[in-house]
């Protein structure tokens, strides 16, 4: 059996945060979502006192490596189409 983790590490800017809390409420709520929409784990991995930057990264664990791509292609859809915060460069990998 194989076993395939696809990662995603996306920069995210949060252009109406004014503080580390706005920030955080927003990325909170976006991290749930991702969690529980796409079944991902996913958390803030880089840029963590930046008021209006994150960086987050997103991962599963699957057997089929296409499977895993299709999921972190729609977690980038949604995060492109996500009002409260602007998608910036991001990558994927499979390992």
């Amino acid at each position: 059996m194989t076993m395939v983790i696809g990662v995603l590490t996306a920069e995210l800017q949060i252009d109406g945060a004014e503080s580390l809390k706005d920030k955080r409420q927003v990325l909170k709520s976006i991290l749930a979502h991702l969690r529980n929409d796409f079944n991902v784990s996913a958390s803030e991995v880089a840029d963590h006192d930046i008021w209006r930057r994150a960086t987050i990264g997103i991962a599963l664990v699957t057997t089929d490596s296409r499977f895993a791509n299709e999921v972190l292609d729609k977690v980038i859809d949604h995060l492109e189409r996500d009002p409260r915060a602007e998608l910036g460069h991001y990558e994927m990998e499979m390992l």
